[in-house]
């Protein structure tokens, strides 16, 4: 018995008509990087949100996509922007959520219009594409069977200290953020918490000045003294074995009899 035929593209173009949010990736740096479908996708919405106007009006205005209605949804207006994409919607519209640059929702604004369009029932659809998190991993020299990407720290080195201590035993690659102003900071309060692991140091991803550097958090720190151009990626070395754990303030201070 065969199977039938799942339909020609009429079919597979139906299955995305309808209202919805639009879930658009954007290039990182390089336009080239813009795909076809999401190209199309914007042309034929009613409406895009993105974090910056002036930037999504220049990309549209790139790729000659008529002007429409193009408003802000970034992360001090997200939540009442997410109840204005849910009324568009609800009418009838289709609505592109749009990033500066990558994927949106993804350390970039986003996850509360996709809740929010979730909870009012109504369908949410991905364009995917260009991802500084993706790039910096592949071209890492680091395992990418598993990884954890953590996004941006806190500015505090004490609270960053914190942050990273959660994830000191995780055997998955780590992927992080950093401005180039904390990046040699990171990096130490890294190799303080996580140990001499390899890593790397992706900048200005898909650009024509893009540089990525590899080694051991020791031999980065050095590299990156001084603050580098452009924002970084920074991936490191999981964890090879789990630590025994220590309770810090126990009258002993945790140490086990021999």
């Amino acid at each position: 018995m065969t199977a039938e035929p799942r339909g020609d593209l009429s079919e597979a173009e139906a299955a995305e008509a309808g209202p919805r949010l639009w879930l658009v990736a954007t290039p990182i740096g390089n336009l080239e990087d813009m795909s076809f479908r999401a190209i199309r996708v914007l042309k034929e919405v009613d409406a895009i949100a993105c974090e910056d106007t002036r930037v999504t009006r220049s990309l549209l205005e790139h790729f000659d996509i008529p002007a429409k209605q193009v408003f802000a949804c970034h992360e001090h207006n997200e939540a009442a922007s997410a109840a204005g994409i849910v009324k568009l919607i609800e009418d009838g519209k289709s609505v592109a959520l749009v990033s500066d640059a990558g994927a949106p929702a993804v350390s970039d604004p986003g996850y509360r219009v996709v809740r929010a369009v979730l909870d009012a029932g109504l369908e949410v659809s991905a364009v995917p594409g260009p991802s500084a998190v993706l790039a910096a991993l592949t071209v890492s020299g680091l395992p990418t069977d598993r990884f954890t990407f953590i996004g941006f720290g806190p500015r505090k080195p004490g609270k960053r200290k914190r942050w990273l201590e959660a994830f000191a035993d995780d055997p998955s690659t780590i992927v992080l953020m950093e401005s180039p102003q904390r990046l040699a900071e990171t990096l130490a309060d890294a190799l303080a918490v996580l140990g001499d692991r390899r890593a790397a140091v992706a900048l200005e991803l898909t650009k024509k000045f893009e540089r990525v550097h590899r080694g051991r958090l020791s031999e980065l720190i050095e590299r990156y003294a001084e603050p580098p151009r452009g924002e970084a990626t920074v991936v490191v070395e999981g964890a090879k074995t789990r630590r025994e754990k220590v309770n810090k303030y126990a009258p002993d201070g945790g140490k086990k009899a021999r």
